[in-house]
Parts: structure tokens; C-alpha cells; sequence
């Protein structure tokens, strides 16, 4: 069993009203993109897109030591992965309505929208995002000044 179905497979349990689908397929395309050393600290399922309603593109999001990853396995062939590195983060936003939540991520080139998440695990990803991007831009020399 991999190391980031793991993750995903524990945060169901506490939080089983995110909706999420296929969790294992898509688990396996951040697997398969993982740099080696590279080792997976959080990973939860969330819906890639804005639209409450549209529930069929689920994606695994795995908080690493270098990076945050992104995956979603297609339905018939190939898949998708977003790289998102601690110089192209800028900000993070969360969002909880009356049954889910979401998180919008703000980067240099793109805003990304994870929905449909349990509302109670909200503040659990944002302390494990915010956490590892603040030590990674230190680590990394990257001041908010630029």
C-alpha cells in the first residue's frame, strides 16, 4: 500500500463527509511523481474546481517536504498533477459554508480551488499547508519583501 493512500485513507476516517471518489487511483499519480528523497507529510482528497455540484474531479493533495503535489487520475487515459514549490506560493484562503468548506491557493501563475471538503478539517489543512510553505520560504531564503 502507498505511502500517500495512507494519508488520504486516514483523513476519510476523521473527516468522511469530504467528497472524494477513486482515492486510490488518484493517490498513485503523486506516488509516481515524487522526487526521490522526497517524502509525503499530509495528504488529504478534495474536489479541483469552484463548483460545488461537479463532484467527479477528485484530487489527491499531498503536502511533501519540497513541495505541495496535486494529482487527479482521468477516467478512461492519463491524468493530471499540479507542482506547486514555496517560491511560486503566495497565499492561502479558506472558505467554510453551511455542509463543506474550500481552499483556494494563490500562486504567481494560477489559483487553485480544492471544495466539497468536511468543514471540520479546514483548520487542520491550513495549519499543515501555511506551516510547511513559512519554514520552506525561510529555509529557502524567500522573504515576503520581493
Amino acid at each position: 500500500m502507498n505511502n500517500v493512500y495512507t494519508f488520504v485513507k486516514e483523513f476519510k476516517r476523521k473527516y468522511p463527509t469530504t467528497v472524494a471518489w477513486r482515492l486510490k487511483r488518484n493517490s498513485t499519480i503523486v506516488e509516481k511523481h515524487l522526487n526521490p528523497g522526497e517524502t509525503v507529510q499530509y495528504a488529504f482528497p478534495a474536489q479541483k474546481n469552484d463548483n460545488p455540484l461537479d463532484i467527479s474531479s477528485t484530487a489527491i493533495v499531498a503536502v511533501t517536504n519540497e513541495r505541495i503535489l496535486i494529482g487527479r487520475k482521468r477516467v478512461i487515459f492519463g491524468y493530471f498533477l499540479d507542482s506547486i514549490t514555496p517560491d511560486l506560493f503566495n497565499d492561502l484562503k479558506v472558505l467554510s459554508g453551511i455542509f463543506w468548506g474550500k481552499i483556494h491557493i494563490d500562486t504567481v501563475k494560477e489559483f487553485v480551488t480544492l471544495s466539497n471538503i468536511d468543514k471540520k478539517a479546514l483548520p487542520e489543512i491550513e495549519t499543515k499547508i501555511t506551516s510547511f510553505m513559512m519554514e520552506a520560504k525561510k529555509k529557502y531564503g524567500i522573504s515576503k519583501e520581493k
